[in-house]
């Protein structure tokens, strides 16, 4: 990695939804390139939390929403959200938690570098599940690490999500079959040996974007290896849940990752 990853090269004031919360894009380098992400900073509450909003989808599909990361801020925390190289301005191109891995891993380092931020908690929704787990076991210093509705097997996703088997092959550059490295390389259940960080699982059982076997073979895995893991699964709910529902777990999972900063 370039000792210039996540050093911050522009900021630009944006208009936030959330009178509480300031947020900020920012251009910042990793491995050479100019990505982009927004900062959300809670303006009443003092926090020495910083937060890693990793988001799923690729392109302009799960692109990250000003609103989202400021009800993480909302709670107490330094939030950065990359937006992956190649999106909205930035250099370079995504491809699904190939080397665009390189851009959470410099976003990390990013709020490392912010004054007030003591600890750095990963949250990865979605696709996110899987750069977070990279990220996590890139950085074993971070505070926590939660997965929600996460993707943990890159060659499940294309196994259950027909229509996204035309981008992967094209992005990834094959089918599992053929080329199964790249689908490894890329499923963080083959690296969890490497993982230090506590892991907390959230998922939808009848979630029908990432199946709950992903969090299942998750969790399996990393139980085997004697890590610490915690799953709160929720029967009726599919990739998105209700907002009130959504509400009261954000506030749930804030309280434990403020937990997890009390052990440094």
């Amino acid at each position: 990695m370039s000792e210039y990853n996540g050093k911050i090269i522009e900021c630009k004031r944006f208009p936030s939804p959330n009178p509480n919360v300031e947020l900020t894009e920012l251009t910042y380098l990793s491995n050479g390139l100019k990505v982009k992400g927004m900062l959300a900073v809670p303006k009443y509450v003092q926090t020495s939390d910083g937060f890693l909003y990793l988001r799923g989808g690729i392109k302009n599909v799960g692109k990250v929403r000003p609103a989202r990361i400021a009800q993480f801020a909302q709670e107490g925390f330094i939030v950065f959200a990359p937006y992956y190289r190649g999106n909205q301005g930035g250099e370079g191109n995504e491809d699904f938690a190939g080397d665009d891995r390189e851009d959470a891993f410099a976003a990390f380092q990013l709020l490392q570098s912010h004054p007030e931020v003591k600890h750095i908690h990963i949250f990865g929704f979605s696709r996110g599940g899987v750069m977070a787990l990279l990220t996590g076991i890139q950085f074993p210093e971070a505070a926590s690490l939660v997965t929600w509705g996460g993707v943990s097997d890159m060659s499940l996703t294309y196994t259950e999500r027909k229509d996204l088997r035309r981008m992967m092959k094209r992005v990834i550059g094959g089918t599992p079959a053929k080329f199964p490295e790249r689908y490894q390389s890329r499923t963080p259940l083959y690296q969890l040996e490497k993982l230090a960080v506590p892991v907390l699982v959230i998922h939808g059982v009848q979630d029908h974007n990432v199946s709950i076997e992903h969090a299942y073979r998750l969790e399996r895995r990393l139980k085997e290896l004697q890590k610490s893991v915690e799953s709160w699964y929720f029967p009726e709910f599919t990739h998105y849940f209700p907002p009130a529902i959504n509400r009261k777990v954000v506030q749930d999972a804030a309280k434990w990752m403020k937990r997890l900063s009390k052990r440094w």
